[in-house]
């Protein structure tokens, strides 16, 4: 089998051609002492059976090599039909078989890993069985699902960002994930600033030392500011504004909002409550301010005239 290996905290893709062995995985030894051997498929939540399923397929042919009696094919054609139709008997099956499809899809937009989507696929599960989907949209529940496993695993990704690539609207969403919090316990923790660190300064190209210098102001600020209740992305943005010009790297608020994803003047209400908080000079984006002075342009070099000789006639 192939597999990734994926970074817990930021999720990148560090090897997506790994090769994983499920030898022994599935089988178990017998009293003869043979090894045991893997067989049958891998399960896997992310399927509406696990892959637990029997599949019928298309014999042209019998045990012997004979070609198959019109009588048979028709059989097995039947058998084929009525083995699909059984896997989706169930009102909860047919849910999940959309449910999942949307799941998949949503994921891979996004970007996100296997360990992400098992996560929503055990959250949609739960849900289903306690009876939590009903009078919902699937589609809000799956984003509601997804949001929830990204804060389970850590991995930064806002409810804005997850509403732009579902076919729910932000309301839909929002009850839903109250729904399933509520109905499930999922006890999830408040998001905090620093989990979009890493994420927003990679986007951002900004260097390490940036990146402690935000991390350094975001501890003094939760000293003496709660940042409960506040927009998390929207705190950090503008810490990072804040950091980039101290540290000779200033990128543009309208560019630090759109990777944020929030607006450039939520930056501009946090920015001077945040400067007063940490004791920093009103004017830091002038570079005297930060502790920089610019680059003095080369003087324009002077024009010589040659002097020119007048000869007087004799």
């Amino acid at each position: 089998m192939r597999g990734e290996i994926v970074c817990a905290d930021c999720g990148l893709v560090v090897d997506a051609s790994a090769l994983v062995s499920d030898r022994g995985q599935r089988g178990s030894k017998e009293d003869t002492g043979r090894e045991a051997r893997g067989w049958g498929p891998v399960i896997s939540p992310l399927m509406p059976d696990k892959g637990l399923f029997s599949e019928i397929g298309v014999p042209t042919r019998d045990f012997q090599g004979n070609s198959l009696s019109r009588h048979a094919s028709l059989k097995f054609y039947h058998l084929r039909k009525l083995n699909h139709r059984l896997r989706a008997a169930r009102t909860h099956q047919r849910n999940l078989v959309v449910a999942l499809g949307e799941l998949n899809r949503l994921a891979g937009v996004l970007g996100l890993s296997r360990e992400v989507k098992e996560s929503a696929t055990y959250i949609y599960r739960r849900a289903l069985e306690h009876k939590a989907t009903r009078g919902k949209k699937i589609v809000a529940l799956v984003a509601a699902s997804v949001y929830a496993a990204c804060r389970q695993c850590h991995v930064p990704r806002t409810m804005k960002e997850i509403i732009a690539h579902s076919k729910a609207t932000k309301i839909e969403v929002g009850r839903a994930y109250t729904l399933l919090a509520r109905e499930l316990k999922l006890g999830l923790k408040p998001v905090e600033p620093r989990d979009y660190l890493v994420r927003f300064t990679q986007d951002l190209n900004l260097s390490k030392e940036v990146r402690h210098k935000v991390l350094e102001l975001l501890e003094q600020v939760e000293q003496v500011y709660s940042t409960s209740g506040v927009l998390p992305n929207g705190i950090l943005a503008t810490i990072i504004y804040i950091a980039s010009n101290l540290m000779g790297e200033p990128r543009s608020q309208d560019r630090i909002a759109a990777v944020a994803n929030v607006t450039p003047v939520t930056i501009r209400n946090h920015y001077k409550e945040l400067l007063d908080l940490l004791g920093l000079p009103k004017n830091l984006t002038n570079p005297q301010a930060r502790g920089t002075t610019p680059t003095a342009l080369p003087l324009p070099r002077p024009t010589v005239l040659e002097e020119t000789s007048i000869t007087a006639g004799h």
